[in-house]
Protein backbone atom coordinates (compact mmCIF):
# COMPACT_ATOMS: atom_id res chain seq x y z
CA UNK A 1 0.00 0.00 0.00
CA UNK A 2 1.36 3.42 -0.94
CA UNK A 3 2.03 6.07 1.69
CA UNK A 4 -1.01 8.19 0.72
CA UNK A 5 -3.21 5.08 0.92
CA UNK A 6 -1.80 4.15 4.34
CA UNK A 7 -2.45 7.69 5.55
CA UNK A 8 -6.04 7.69 4.25
CA UNK A 9 -6.81 4.24 5.67
CA UNK A 10 -5.24 5.13 9.02
CA UNK A 11 -7.24 8.35 9.16
CA UNK A 12 -10.44 6.48 8.34
CA UNK A 13 -9.81 4.04 11.16
CA UNK A 14 -8.92 6.76 13.66
CA UNK A 15 -11.88 8.94 12.71
CA UNK A 16 -14.21 5.99 13.31
CA UNK A 17 -12.53 5.18 16.61
CA UNK A 18 -11.78 8.66 17.99
CA UNK A 19 -13.58 11.22 15.82
CA UNK A 20 -11.97 14.21 14.14
CA UNK A 21 -11.20 16.11 17.32
CA UNK A 22 -9.52 13.08 18.88
CA UNK A 23 -7.42 12.26 15.83
CA UNK A 24 -4.12 14.11 15.82
CA UNK A 25 -1.70 14.30 12.89
CA UNK A 26 0.86 12.50 15.07
CA UNK A 27 -1.59 9.63 15.75
CA UNK A 28 -2.28 9.34 12.02
CA UNK A 29 1.42 9.25 11.22
CA UNK A 30 2.10 6.61 13.88
CA UNK A 31 -0.85 4.46 12.80
CA UNK A 32 0.20 4.71 9.13
CA UNK A 33 3.90 4.24 9.81
CA UNK A 34 4.59 7.46 7.94
CA UNK A 35 6.71 10.45 8.81
CA UNK A 36 5.51 14.01 9.14
CA UNK A 37 7.23 14.94 5.89
CA UNK A 38 5.39 12.18 4.02
CA UNK A 39 2.04 13.29 5.38
CA UNK A 40 2.52 16.91 4.45
CA UNK A 41 4.03 15.97 1.09
CA UNK A 42 0.79 14.23 0.09
CA UNK A 43 -1.79 16.29 2.02
CA UNK A 44 -2.01 19.98 2.91
CA UNK A 45 -2.82 19.10 6.53
CA UNK A 46 -5.19 17.26 8.78
CA UNK A 47 -8.38 18.75 7.23
CA UNK A 48 -7.26 17.74 3.72
CA UNK A 49 -6.39 14.22 4.81
CA UNK A 50 -9.59 13.92 6.85
CA UNK A 51 -11.64 15.00 3.83
CA UNK A 52 -10.03 12.28 1.69
CA UNK A 53 -10.73 9.72 4.45
CA UNK A 54 -14.34 10.86 4.95
CA UNK A 55 -14.98 10.72 1.21
CA UNK A 56 -13.54 7.20 1.03
CA UNK A 57 -15.64 6.07 3.99
CA UNK A 58 -18.76 7.62 2.43
CA UNK A 59 -18.08 5.87 -0.89
CA UNK A 60 -17.61 2.56 0.89
CA UNK A 61 -20.82 2.99 2.86
CA UNK A 62 -22.75 3.78 -0.32
CA UNK A 63 -21.31 0.76 -2.12
CA UNK A 64 -22.15 -1.55 0.78
CA UNK A 65 -25.69 -0.20 1.11
CA UNK A 66 -26.28 -0.26 -2.63
CA UNK A 67 -25.01 -3.83 -2.84
CA UNK A 68 -27.77 -4.90 -0.44
CA UNK A 69 -30.51 -2.51 -1.55
CA UNK A 70 -29.85 -3.30 -5.21
CA UNK A 71 -30.25 -7.03 -4.65
CA UNK A 72 -33.10 -9.24 -5.68
CA UNK A 73 -36.43 -9.63 -3.95
CA UNK A 74 -39.40 -7.50 -3.11
CA UNK A 75 -39.03 -3.95 -1.87
CA UNK A 76 -39.67 -5.15 1.69
CA UNK A 77 -37.08 -7.94 1.35
CA UNK A 78 -34.43 -5.52 0.09
CA UNK A 79 -35.05 -3.07 2.94
CA UNK A 80 -35.10 -6.01 5.37
CA UNK A 81 -31.75 -7.22 3.98
CA UNK A 82 -30.30 -3.73 4.49
CA UNK A 83 -31.55 -3.56 8.07
CA UNK A 84 -30.37 -7.06 8.94
CA UNK A 85 -27.01 -6.96 7.18
CA UNK A 86 -23.95 -7.72 9.25
CA UNK A 87 -22.60 -4.65 11.02
CA UNK A 88 -20.15 -3.87 13.79
CA UNK A 89 -22.99 -2.37 15.80
CA UNK A 90 -20.96 -1.48 18.88
CA UNK A 91 -18.50 0.56 16.82
CA UNK A 92 -21.33 2.56 15.30
CA UNK A 93 -21.61 3.96 11.81
CA UNK A 94 -18.34 5.42 10.52
CA UNK A 95 -20.28 8.12 8.67
CA UNK A 96 -23.04 8.76 11.18
CA UNK A 97 -20.57 9.10 14.05
CA UNK A 98 -19.02 12.08 12.30
CA UNK A 99 -22.24 14.05 12.83
CA UNK A 100 -21.42 14.07 16.53
CA UNK A 101 -18.05 15.71 15.94
CA UNK A 102 -18.27 19.50 16.41
CA UNK A 103 -15.35 20.23 14.04
CA UNK A 104 -16.88 18.13 11.25
CA UNK A 105 -20.31 19.69 11.69
CA UNK A 106 -18.80 23.19 11.74
CA UNK A 107 -16.92 22.64 8.47
CA UNK A 108 -19.02 22.78 5.30
CA UNK A 109 -16.28 20.90 3.46
CA UNK A 110 -15.91 18.04 5.98
CA UNK A 111 -19.66 17.80 6.59
CA UNK A 112 -20.59 17.68 2.86
CA UNK A 113 -19.72 14.00 2.19
CA UNK A 114 -21.53 13.00 5.38
CA UNK A 115 -24.67 14.92 4.43
CA UNK A 116 -24.52 13.75 0.81
CA UNK A 117 -24.22 10.12 1.88
CA UNK A 118 -27.13 10.24 4.32
CA UNK A 119 -29.23 12.09 1.71
CA UNK A 120 -28.29 9.48 -0.90
CA UNK A 121 -29.27 6.66 1.46
CA UNK A 122 -32.67 8.22 2.23
CA UNK A 123 -33.31 8.79 -1.48
CA UNK A 124 -32.25 5.24 -2.37
CA UNK A 125 -34.57 3.72 0.23
CA UNK A 126 -37.42 6.07 -0.74
CA UNK A 127 -36.99 4.90 -4.34
CA UNK A 128 -37.32 1.28 -3.22
CA UNK A 129 -40.48 2.09 -1.27
CA UNK A 130 -41.90 3.82 -4.34
CA UNK A 131 -41.01 0.79 -6.47
CA UNK A 132 -42.86 -1.36 -3.95
CA UNK A 133 -45.88 0.92 -4.13
CA UNK A 134 -45.89 0.81 -7.94
CA UNK A 135 -45.79 -3.01 -7.83
CA UNK A 136 -48.54 -3.15 -5.22
CA UNK A 137 -46.20 -4.47 -2.50
CA UNK A 138 -46.69 -1.49 -0.19
CA UNK A 139 -49.79 0.52 0.56
CA UNK A 140 -50.11 3.52 -1.76
CA UNK A 141 -50.74 5.74 1.27
CA UNK A 142 -47.17 5.38 2.58
CA UNK A 143 -44.96 8.44 2.39
CA UNK A 144 -41.80 7.00 0.81
CA UNK A 145 -39.57 9.83 2.06
CA UNK A 146 -40.89 9.48 5.61
CA UNK A 147 -40.35 5.71 5.56
CA UNK A 148 -36.81 6.20 4.25
CA UNK A 149 -36.04 8.76 6.95
CA UNK A 150 -37.40 6.32 9.55
CA UNK A 151 -35.18 3.51 8.26
CA UNK A 152 -32.07 5.70 8.41
CA UNK A 153 -33.03 7.10 11.82
CA UNK A 154 -33.64 3.59 13.17
CA UNK A 155 -30.21 2.41 12.03
CA UNK A 156 -28.38 5.48 13.32
CA UNK A 157 -30.36 5.57 16.57
CA UNK A 158 -29.87 1.83 16.97
CA UNK A 159 -26.12 2.35 16.90
CA UNK A 160 -26.41 4.95 19.65
CA UNK A 161 -28.62 2.74 21.82
CA UNK A 162 -26.33 -0.27 21.32
CA UNK A 163 -23.23 1.73 22.22
CA UNK A 164 -24.95 3.23 25.27
CA UNK A 165 -25.96 -0.21 26.55
CA UNK A 166 -22.78 -1.95 25.34
CA UNK A 167 -25.01 -4.52 23.67
CA UNK A 168 -26.13 -5.03 20.07
CA UNK A 169 -29.52 -6.15 21.43
CA UNK A 170 -30.81 -2.56 21.46
CA UNK A 171 -29.99 -2.19 17.75
CA UNK A 172 -31.61 -5.52 16.95
CA UNK A 173 -34.77 -4.64 18.89
CA UNK A 174 -35.15 -1.34 17.03
CA UNK A 175 -34.66 -3.03 13.66
CA UNK A 176 -37.16 -5.79 14.47
CA UNK A 177 -39.71 -3.19 15.57
CA UNK A 178 -39.30 -1.20 12.36
CA UNK A 179 -39.55 -4.35 10.24
CA UNK A 180 -42.81 -5.29 11.99
CA UNK A 181 -44.26 -1.86 11.26
CA UNK A 182 -43.06 -1.97 7.67
CA UNK A 183 -44.41 -5.49 7.18
CA UNK A 184 -47.82 -4.27 8.37
CA UNK A 185 -47.74 -1.77 5.48
CA UNK A 186 -47.24 -4.48 2.88
CA UNK A 187 -50.22 -5.48 0.81
CA UNK A 188 -51.33 -9.11 0.81
CA UNK A 189 -50.40 -11.12 -2.27
CA UNK A 190 -53.41 -11.88 -4.50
Amino acid sequence: MSTPERLIESTRELLWERGYVGTSPKAIQQHAGAGQGSMYHHFAGKPDLALAAIRRTAQEMRATADGVLGGTGSAYERIEAYLLRERDVLRGCPVGRLTMDPDVVASDELRAPVTETLDWLRDRIAGIVQEGQERGEFAATLDAQAIAATVVATVQGGYVLARASASPAAFDTGVRGLLALLFAATTPAP
